[in-house]
């Protein structure tokens, strides 16, 4: 089933229908924005994309705002914090990419300008291979972390179906995956 259909099903928590209908696939260019997109992608790991949602504000808080330069600063005294934080998914891998990816990003950014303008160089891409170069380039980002990550942010194609009225607002926002 596809995340456009779940989010019709009566059953399915609306934080799903409003982070569907108002974010999932929009064309993203901000830094700390795309990095949030990464981290909670990376939380969601062996977990619902529903429990992610409902505990975005604690991670909001507990990752500064996801602010990259904020967060590329942490420190054991962050780290112990954030493992001791019921707000947020407490799993030492996932804390430790939280804060090796923000430095990632940093070098990223001081070299092209932004995180938008690094994914813009590496597209178009196979799913295949930008996961090969996600998992070169950031910690703990395997291949549907990555499609995931690259979906909601407008960098592949699929997030809604061909049917979906959010598909064609997204259409004229020209995310990157219809660029040749």
């Amino acid at each position: 089933m596809s995340y456009c259909a779940a989010v019709r099903d009566e059953k399915t928590d609306p934080c799903n229908l409003v982070y569907h209908d108002t974010e999932y696939g929009f064309p993203v260019r901000d830094d700390n924005t795309l990095f949030e997109r990464l981290i909670l992608e990376i939380n969601q790991a062996g977990l619902s994309w529903t429990t992610i949602l409902k505990k975005r504000e604690g991670f909001r808080a507990a990752y500064a705002g996801f602010d990259i330069a904020s967060v590329a600063k942490f420190g054991e005294k962050d780290r112990a914090r954030l493992l001791s934080d019921a707000s947020i998914i407490r799993n030492r891998l996932k804390v430790d990419a939280a804060i090796a990816n923000a430095n990632t990003a940093l070098s990223l950014i001081a070299e092209h300008g932004t995180l938008a303008q690094w994914l813009d160089k590496q597209h178009p891409q196979t799913p295949e291979a930008w996961a090969k170069l996600f998992r070169k380039t950031f910690v703990f980002t395997g291949g549907e972390i990555v499609r995931e990550f690259l979906l909601s942010t407008g960098y592949l194609p699929g997030a809604h179906d061909k049917t979906c009225a959010v598909h064609n607002r997204i259409l004229k926002l020209s995310p990157p995956w219809t660029k040749p």
